[in-house]
């Protein structure tokens, strides 16, 4: 399957459906078609954009979510579907009853994939032996629902080495910050269509918790992914991409295309945007047995991540 990340940056667009395209006019004229089985995400980043309602049915039941970002590239709205699922009030109930012992263990599990990620994402960029042998320690000293919050020791390490002692991870300064945004923002996306393609409420967290959140098991499961994300930024400030202005159209396709990059999984090599898809149906057979059996990917060797 073609996945794309659609992103309409540029005021003055119609978004409608034609046939089985999602079809952008300007001024009336026809500037670009999309087959709407494609569409991974679309992201609305301009301020001026229309949409036809046929068409946000049609992206709905492709589960594909609309997204609108606001300053910064940070994600301000979501369009899902709301019934995406044959058994979805069973997925709900059963998430309702998860115990906590499992959502503590299955977030042990996220924390430990997500440190053994930044692990791999330092040792690509080469950085000394010591950060690298010291978040190996971490993973190890990982507990069920990580109480002594081993991923903060582990990402003001991480930052340090991957970004600099000068980076801070602040979503609204720099362009570090710009680049991971927009990346995570289409990591989000990817995940929140994983999450309702399985059936789950969004909102029920296993370790995000915030009444605010809408989103928060979507930010659980897209915390091991993270580090895709970032490793991409740091290529691209070493390669001088980017412009003081915010982010370029080349610089946005590298990012887009993390969701075409391949990850180990327990039954061979994926895209991440299969591995999401896993790591959701894996979180629901780990709520009906009441064990923990979600399927995280792994990075592959540092020296095949590009």
């Amino acid at each position: 399957m073609v996945t794309q990340v659609v992103e309409v940056a540029e005021d003055g667009h119609h978004l409608s459906k034609y046939r089985g395209f999602m079809q952008v006019k300007r001024d009336g004229v026809e500037v670009g078609r999309v087959p709407l089985d494609d569409i991974t995400a679309l992201i609305l980043s301009a301020h001026q954009i229309t949409l036809s309602k046929t068409l946000i049915m049609e992206l709905a039941e492709r589960n594909a979510p609309v997204m609108t970002c606001g300053k910064n590239y940070h994600p301000q709205a979501f369009s899902l579907p709301y019934a995406s699922h044959f058994d979805q009030v069973g997925v709900l109930w059963a998430q309702i009853d998860c115990s906590q012992p499992l959502a503590k263990r299955i977030w042990q599990a996220v924390v430990r994939e997500k440190i053994t990620n930044q692990k791999i994402i330092l040792e690509h960029f080469a950085v000394p032996d010591q950060p690298v042998q010291e978040l190996g320690l971490l993973i190890r000293r990982v507990k069920s629902g990580d109480p002594e919050n081993m991923e903060a020791q582990a990402a003001r390490l991480y930052w340090k080495y991957l970004l600099g002692d000068d980076f801070r991870r602040d979503r609204e300064t720099g362009l570090e910050n710009s680049l991971l945004n927009y990346g995570y923002s289409i990591l989000r996306a990817a995940a929140a269509r994983a999450v309702c393609g399985a059936g789950l409420t969004p909102a029920l967290g296993i370790h995000h918790r915030n009444r605010k959140n809408p989103f928060a098991l979507v930010d659980d499961f897209m915390e091991p992914f993270r580090p895709l994300v970032d490793m991409v930024v740091r290529q691209i400030m070493d390669d001088g991409g980017g412009d003081e202005d915010g982010l370029t159209p080349e610089t946005k396709r590298q990012l887009a295309r993390i969701l075409d990059m391949d990850v180990q999984t327990a039954k061979g090599m994926s895209t991440v945007m299969n591995a999401l898809h896993r790591v959701a149906q894996t979180f629901v057979s780990s709520l009906q047995e009441k064990d923990n059996r979600v399927e995280f990917p792994g990075l592959i060797p540092a020296g095949n991540l590009f």
